[in-house]
């Protein structure tokens, strides 16, 4: 059975999220589709040198504005998912569940910010009384910040969102979702496979949805040398958020000292950020 949230008039001002949207260049939102006009020209091909320019500013000033705001957050486990399901959904109180259980780590949660997965996660760690984060893009549709993050910055460009996702957090879990979600997996399998980031654990939640996909690896990747048999060790699966948390405990432990300096951080004076 889920809680209801409260009303705004019974929550505390301390509790209200940290709103910070994206610097506009022009008027855009639901009137434009939702999506800054800058971001369709992006991959059209050659533009003037000025409009290129000018975007490479935009997307540098995207990325200090991420790091700016997610660097006191703590080490965080990012959780990914649909935005489609709705509360009543069992895929839903899963991630609520496994949301509790990051916080029971003392570990932030992060996610895309929006409705479905992400909300129930962000939704799990504030019940259970842990900081809860989100990363939104600007799309036509499924935008809106869900009501139980803490802190909540809002991206044009997927790249720069996937960075932040990335960055800060020391495991990843991947509930069912669509292609972005697939998109988020296969990347970060990718980075570790390749040692691009340290062997981080990214766990799958909801063995039915994903045997498919694991059958796959084995039968097709695999059998085709087009990865390796111990590739397939890089993702564990399970149904149980309690079996989720062990996970993540074994990977948080093996990355303790660098998890220890980013609990170390804090705000400077000096840089304007308290």
């Amino acid at each position: 059975m889920t809680t209801p949230s409260p009303e705004p008039s019974e929550q505390h001002p301390d509790s209200q999220p940290l709103l910070i949207a994206p610097a506009t260049g022009g008027a855009w939102g639901p009137q434009s589709g939702g999506v800054p006009p800058d971001v369709h020209r992006f991959l059209e091909g050659p533009q003037s040198r000025t409009d290129e320019l000018l975007r490479v500013l935009r997307i540098t000033g995207e990325f200090i504005r991420g790091f700016r705001a997610l660097h006191f957050v703590g080490p965080c486990v990012t959780v990914f998912g649909s935005a489609r399901f709705d509360e009543h959904h069992p895929y839903y109180r899963l991630a609520q569940n496994v949301g509790a259980q990051i916080a029971s780590l003392g570990l932030t949660t992060m996610t895309g910010g929006g409705p479905g997965i992400m909300e129930a996660a962000n939704r799990g760690a504030k019940e259970a009384g842990g900081r809860s984060v989100g990363c939104n893009i600007v799309l036509p549709h499924e935008q809106k910040p869900n009501p139980y993050v803490d802190r909540f910055i809002e991206f044009r460009y997927f790249f720069v969102r996937k960075v932040m996702l990335v960055k800060y957090s020391y495991g990843f879990v991947i509930l069912p979702g669509g292609f972005g979600t697939l998109d988020e997996l296969f990347e970060i399998a990718t980075l570790v496979q390749t040692r691009k980031v340290e062997n981080f654990p990214i766990v799958l939640m909801g063995r039915d949805f994903w045997e498919p996909m694991l059958h796959f690896f084995k039968h097709r990747l695999v059998a085709a040398r087009t990865i390796s048999p111990d590739d397939q060790d890089l993702i564990s699966v399970t149904d149980s958020p309690e079996e989720c948390r062990e996970i993540l405990a074994r990977g948080l432990a093996a990355s303790a000292r660098r998890a220890s300096d980013s609990r170390r951080k804090k705000p400077s004076r000096w840089l304007g950020e308290r």
